[in-house]
């Protein structure tokens, strides 16, 4: 019934959409298997893409060639850019999208690709030959083929869903469970464990008082995720905040007894940076309100998504409690929150191209490896789908680094730390910040992409191409032109900058804090003339470029110093054991790890830098 194809994607949501488009952007032929075609890429929690980090996640698997930054601006209904008020290795782009259009969009797009084929049934297990991943069974026992497999189950497998004292089975509201691959990976000596997330309750927009809760518009000027010419957002639908209170608190304590969360049902831990409410009014006791974030479902839905209210307590406690919160007085609950939990497999059992150390051809991505969040999902789902490509073509595994990508930070925490707790990007995780701005993912992703084989990616090289060379223009006419006291003075007085005594070039001056590009501008006719030419993303780049030069290039020389540690390649049969004078819990962590490079080694929790020191002497270093 079935040839052999090249890659077999299990799951599709984004981790398993993105899987499906990178390999068959590669030239593989994949089947993407999913229990139920109408929910592809469905945002099974919040209807918003991006956020802090995670907009910087998005912006590289665009980058690198993925689809799921058009896919947020083909159907976004509002953009927002974070942090705008910190400096620009903060800033976060986020979008409120239509959940029912993102979904659709992605099936479309994922459809009309040639290599990829669709099949809708549970899969039960793995075909398994002599430690190689040959294909998949299914529920009605057919036996398909493959190179390789790349899982990514998301919350199904074992789903248990909790709404107070009760719980069913379910990977998803109104979706069963997955069974059967976690019992045959533990089989094959894989450990597992448990997680859980939770979502807040849906409520009928119509129901609610608008004109009392905080308006939330998106940006004048909203931009894009994608570097390709995606429409621009018009029309935007703006967002609302309100807030929780005592009287909410009180009537929500009133079900912490039946509460999973507090009476031991629920065994797996949530996302620590992601509460529940009923977490945070335990966790927080001091604190007399939260906020609330009222997010549209869409353009066509009076479906409403109460942002800050995951909740597991029982439902009736849970619209109790809602109809307190200001605006929400004659609230109508469509369904309320729950919990859920699922397995995962701690990432550590994953080598860094997210291929398994015990099984070969069979990659990980998404929540089976312990993260949280579409984005997460998404970037992990890309780079096992490149790599399942490269390894059944007996190529070299395609690994970001982390002073490349914020996709490589977490793929590089997750194979050298684990987690034990659902992990969510932040920018706080990366140590080169402000070389992984949101702004230059294209020019620090998409020649790589190309050199690797993605196909399509023409177009987008010459444009970074154009980019990086209207980017040191622009330098350059900072670094000629000159400016006098009386062309600039008024305006340097004017931020509380020394004036000037004599001409200086144009890159001191903006090299100042408060001053901007935008600010010289209108002071300066001839750098306005001269700017003129350039889009506003250019000169945005450049002015961050020339301001924080100092900054980047000791970023940039931290990095290489780092990197000189990843040439120094450890063997596979490096035997740890024999190497007396590492602490006992650095060669257990060696050992079980089993790093390639002693800059992989440097970042595995518990190997300490005279561990670091002891292996350098022991290769002759």
């Amino acid at each position: 019934m079935f040839s052999e194809y090249d890659v077999i994607v299990v799951g599709a949501g984004h981790a398993g959409s993105e899987a499906a488009v990178a390999a068959a952007n590669m030239g593989s032929r994949v089947l993407l298997a999913t229990m139920n075609l109408q929910t592809i890429a469905q945002m099974s929690c919040n209807p918003a893409m991006g956020g802090v980090a995670k907009g910087q996640i998005v912006r590289e698997v665009d980058a690198l060639g993925g689809y799921s930054g058009i896919v947020t601006d083909h159907t976004m209904i509002q953009f927002r850019m974070l942090n705008k008020s910190k400096g620009p290795a903060m800033w976060s782009p986020r979008a409120q999208s239509d959940r029912m259009d993102f979904a659709a969009k992605w099936r479309k797009m994922l459809e009309d690709h040639p290599n990829i084929d669709f099949w809708q049934e549970m899969v039960k297990g793995l075909i398994v030959k002599d430690g190689v991943c040959k294909g998949v069974t299914t529920g009605l026992g057919i036996e398909i083929p493959a190179k390789s497999v790349v899982l990514t189950n998301g919350t199904f497998l074992n789903g248990l869903i909790h709404i107070g004292d009760k719980q069913f089975g379910g990977g998803r509201a109104g979706e069963r469970a997955a069974t059967g691959i976690t019992e045959q990976l533990i089989e094959l000596g894989f450990e597992a464990g448990r997680m859980k997330t939770g979502t807040p309750p849906r409520v009928d927009g119509r129901s609610l008082d608008w004109g009392v809760m905080e308006l939330q518009p998106g940006d004048e000027d909203p931009s894009r995720f994608s570097y390709t010419n995606t429409p621009q957002l018009q029309d935007q639908t703006p967002c609302h905040v309100t807030y929780t209170n005592p009287e909410v608190h009180e009537l929500l304590k009133e079900g912490f007894d039946r509460s999973p969360m507090f009476n031991g049902r629920i065994r797996g831990l949530g996302p620590r940076y992601c509460p529940s409410i009923e977490d945070k009014i335990d966790r927080f006791a001091e604190r007399e309100r939260h906020q609330l974030f009222v997010e549209p479902e869409g353009r066509n839905t009076c479906e409403i998504y109460v942002n800050g209210f995951s909740s597991s307590l029982p439902e009736e406690v849970q619209y109790k409690a809602l109809r307190k919160i200001p605006g929400f007085e004659n609230a109508k609950m469509f369904r309320p929150g729950y919990a859920i939990e699922y397995d995962y497999f701690p990432p550590t059992q994953l080598q860094m191209n997210l291929e398994t150390k015990r099984i070969r051809s069979l990659f990980f991505a998404g929540q089976i490896n312990g993260t949280t969040g579409y984005e997460e999902a998404a970037c992990q789902g890309y780079m096992a789908g490149i790599n399942a490509h490269l390894a059944i073509n007996e190529q070299e595994p395609f690994v970001i680094k982390r002073s490349e990508g914020y996709i490589g930070v977490l793929i590089d925490d997750l194979i050298n730390k684990g987690t034990n707790e659902p992990y969510r990007m932040f920018t706080s995780r990366a140590e080169y910040r402000i070389l992984l701005r949101q702004d230059n993912a294209d020019i620090r992703l998409t020649e790589k992409a190309q050199s690797i084989g993605i196909q399509n990616l023409e177009n987008r090289v010459d444009r970074v191409e154009n980019k990086k060379d209207a980017i040191g223009q622009i330098k350059k006419y900072f670094e000629k032109t000159g400016i006098t006291p009386d062309q600039i003075n008024p305006y340097l007085e004017s931020k509380g900058s020394a004036p000037l005594k004599q001409q200086i070039k144009l890159i001191n001056v903006i090299s100042r804090p408060g001053i901007t590009i935008d600010g010289l501008q209108k002071e300066f006719a001839p750098l306005s003339t001269f700017l003129s030419t350039y889009d506003q993303e250019i000169v945005e780049i450049a002015e961050t470029n020339i301001k924080y030069q100092g900054y980047i290039q000791k970023e940039r020389e931290m990095a290489e110093k780092m990197e000189r540690l990843e040439d120094l390649k450890l063997r596979k049969e490096f035997n740890y054991d024999d190497i007396q004078s590492l602490s006992s819990e650095a060669r257990e962590k060696l050992k079980q790890i089993q790093p390639r490079t002693l800059g992989q080694a440097s970042r595995i929790s518990g190997v300490s830098p005279s561990d670091i020191s002891v292996l350098m002497v022991y290769m002759g270093r």
